[in-house]
């Protein structure tokens, strides 16, 4: 396998009636098709998000999770969709600590007891219900038949499905379902995936209740208890979307027009979109203009300065992050006051500007990974911001028998001290790391447009990244995702800082003399920075702009 050096050489995309941009190229068409067929971006976004699970199912599918944002051209509205499932009701903290499983560390992350309800397929269906055009059969056509006939492996897409095999698929059970005699397929290599028509094909047909409430679910949890956990068809049965109310930041840089301020849209906790509007709010308060834009003094957009300020504010953002971040409906999250310019003000001042503060700690405001995410513009101007995952890759790599989808990792992410707002308990959704983003005028709400990087604890990380190139640099789709990052690598306010190849080394050097504890990344190991698209609308013409991640096999298409 080659040791990539992700080079783009891409120009953005240019289109009018309608655009999918996303990890694999075969999804994209997935996505084209159903556009082409008189579908909104809604069913374009579940026709590309159920072609991923077939392509890319080391990252995704509908044993996982989703999240969306969706705009609606008519109304000029953004509505948060909270695809993600929840714990059993058998998994307590008495349950766990009886079998050994201490406060101190998290669960293992492949053991069953991770497993909590995939949410993503309600979520598709009920995104199609409420913003979607066709019936939920054709629009699962494209992925069934590229299940079916098979489809030649992409080859990013084969480097991470070999590593999973080895990591998950190979010792977990029913995962080599997912595997060609235990190893991943090779990049061109046809792959079929008959249980995976199976099962999109059931739901063609009878909807989500053929997930939660029919043989699949008894697979599921019929696998799930033989391997040691204890999900059950109670829990698939009782299974919901929420919609959400979405939050929001506005991002206003210095030194750039009035009229190109914009508001930053994110899913509400129990997602981690709060850390990216945290870190937004705070650096705001610094000029990070960048020499493009004409102004002549402005912060080298790679150098060390720069990198240092966006660092420190997610530090901080982290800091929060991992304290405030829990499901609403059992813990309180005082969002208004968290995402307050003034609570933003008094935790900028913790920033110094000299060197790294490695032991940043949570506020108390004033009272009052391995993922795809995908975007899709139709011709209306509707948008919708998508995210799917799995969790570590393959998650637990347990396959529910014949039917060609993996169980996610999710619950990996609670904890196991009582007192912690994140805490495990019945019922109760985890701290999640999937992030879709969105962006509007600030002026008037019209659609900027939806953007996303996946990829962890990098998702907010990424997604600061991207709106200061789009907002302070005024960089185009493409110019934003080629543009290298670097990654707080476990998502923590001391975490190590990985810095990506094509930062100038000079900026690697500065930053450790800052005392980031600042090292090099290059060649597949940049996966840690995850994989971004983006797709803006411009208001007035309504031509649309799109990008790709270099750092994945895909690309976006217009019609």
């Amino acid at each position: 396998m080659p040791d990539l050096a992700f080079n783009s050489r891409r120009s953005p995309v240019y289109g009018r009636r309608g655009m999918v941009a996303a990890s694999q190229p075969l999804a994209v068409a997935a996505g084209l098709e159903i556009l082409a067929a008189g579908g909104a971006a809604a069913d374009a976004a579940v026709a590309t998000a159920a072609a991923l699970n077939v392509t890319e199912p080391v990252s995704t599918g509908i044993g996982g999770d989703c999240f969306a944002l969706y705009y609606e051209a008519v109304t000029g509205q953004v509505t948060a969709l909270n695809g993600s499932g929840r714990a059993p009701a058998g998994l307590t903290l008495a349950r766990l600590a009886r079998e050994g499983f201490g406060a101190g560390a998290p669960l293992p992350p492949y053991h069953p007891y991770t497993i909590t309800v995939p949410g993503a397929c309600a979520g598709w269906c009920d995104i199609v219900e409420r913003f979607g055009k066709l019936p939920l059969a054709k629009i699962l056509a494209p992925a069934i038949r590229l299940a079916e006939e098979g489809f030649p492996v992409a080859l990013i897409t084969a480097y991470h499905w070999a590593r999973g095999a080895e990591r998950q698929l190979r010792h977990a059970s029913g995962g080599r379902e997912l595997t060609i005699d235990g190893r991943g397929p090779r990049p061109g290599e046809i792959f079929r995936n008959p249980g995976l028509a199976g099962t999109l094909r059931t739901v063609a047909e009878g909807g989500k209740d053929a997930f939660y409430r029919g043989e699949i679910a008894a697979a599921i949890a019929e696998t799930v208890q033989s391997a040691g956990g204890c999900l059950t068809i109670e829990d698939l049965a009782g299974h919901h979307s929420t919609w959400d109310e979405p939050i929001s930041v506005t991002y206003h840089p210095f030194g750039v027009a009035q009229d190109k301020g914009v508001r930053v849209w994110e899913c509400p906790p129990n997602g981690q979109g709060l850390t990216a509007l945290l870190a937004l709010n705070l650096l705001e308060g610094f000029d990070l203009t960048g020499p493009s834009t004409g102004s002549g003094r402005g912060l080298d957009p790679l150098g060390p300065e720069r990198l240092h300020l966006e660092i420190e504010a997610l530090r901080l953002a982290f800091a929060d992050a991992h304290w405030y971040i829990a499901d609403p409906t059992f813990s309180s999250v005082p969002i208004p006051q968290l995402l307050s310019k003034e609570y933003a003000t008094e935790r900028r001042k913790l920033i110094n500007p000299k060197r790294a503060t490695l032991d940043q700690q949570r506020g108390a405001p004033a009272a009052s990974s391995d993922t795809v995410y995908f975007c899709v513009v139709d011709g209306a101007g509707n948008a919708c911001s998508f995210i799917n995952s799995n969790y570590m890759g393959f998650g637990t790599g347990i396959v529910p028998a014949g039917r060609g989808f993996t169980l996610q990792n999710r619950g990996h992410n609670f904890s196991l001290a009582p007192d912690h707002p994140n805490g495990v308990a019945p019922g109760k959704r985890p701290y999640h790391t999937i992030i879709p983003g969105m962006l509007t005028r600030l002026s008037d709400g019209a659609l900027i447009g939806p953007f996303g990087v996946m990829g962890g604890f990098m998702q907010p990380q990424g997604h600061v990244q991207v709106v200061v190139a789009l907002a302070n640099d005024q960089l185009d789709p493409q110019s934003a995702l080629d543009r290298p990052r670097f990654c707080i690598s476990d998502g923590t306010a001391g975490g190590q800082v990985g810095i990506e190849e094509g930062i100038p080394p000079q900026t690697l050097r500065a930053l450790q003399t800052l005392d980031h504890p600042a090292y090099a990344v290059s060649g597949h190991d940049r996966a840690l920075f995850g994989r971004g698209q983006i797709i803006l609308r411009d208001p007035e013409t309504g031509v649309l702009c799109g990008g790709s991640d270099p750092r994945a096999d895909g690309c976006a298409m217009s019609l």
